[in-house]
């Protein structure tokens, strides 16, 4: 991918999603303490610019996770944040779900890389969703005709992306990774995996399925 393409990476952060709480944990901070874990994994992302999505606009709990000078967006859908990220001077850009707060870096690198040879390119959720989804920007009409009724929470959001697709080809997929969507999902969080610091000490003391 050539180096003087502008990235970012844009995190979502929406209270109206579900999340895996645990028994005796505020709900609010857990949200805000998965948002700050995944905002610190595109943060810490070499040659990117990281960014915070909100919908609703107005979520100050969530812009007091960011480091200051962080872009703000406030847009309702995919195709609407990819285009006020290009206001912002994006070549190329991901949106990352809030509730991956171990995500590895190295999953969004190969989301970036991909897009040297296709105009998009999504990281799956298990079981289904997204966790991440990247595309050069502008983005073409088809994609943004489709994000404007697919998101990362959408259960077959890469078969619709891909059935809207003028030929094969052009939405390849890199490794999947796991959200915190349920409370089953918090069996996947791994104590010996580096990150999710927040997170992690949210849940100390909790009994989890680990």
């Amino acid at each position: 991918m050539p180096g003087s393409r502008a990235r970012f990476a844009a995190v979502l952060s929406s209270p109206a999603r579900p999340h895996a709480v645990p028994p005796g944990v505020d709900p609010d901070e857990f949200r805000l303490a998965m948002l700050e874990d995944t905002y610190e994994v595109v943060a810490g992302l070499q040659l990117v610019t990281s960014a915070l999505v909100l919908d609703p606009p107005d979520q100050p709990d969530a812009e007091a996770v960011t480091w200051p000078g962080t872009p703000i967006v406030r847009e309702p859908t995919l195709a609407e944040a990819f285009a006020a990220l290009h206001t912002l001077g994006a070549d190329a850009a991901a949106l990352v779900a809030p509730d991956a707060p171990d995500l590895p870096p190295l999953l969004l690198g190969k989301l970036f890389r991909a897009l040297g040879h296709a105009p998009a390119s999504a990281c799956p959720a298990q079981p289904e969703g997204l966790v991440a989804l990247a595309a050069r920007l502008p983005l073409p009409g088809w994609l943004a005709a489709a994000l404007r009724d697919v998101d990362l929470d959408t259960p077959d959001a890469l078969a619709r992306l891909r059935g809207a697709a003028p030929r094969p080809g052009l939405v390849p997929q890199g490794p999947g990774w796991h959200r915190l969507r349920v409370a089953g999902d918090l069996r996947f969080l791994d104590p010996g995996l580096e990150g999710w610091e927040n997170t992690r000490a949210l849940l100390e003391g909790h009994a989890l399925s680990f």
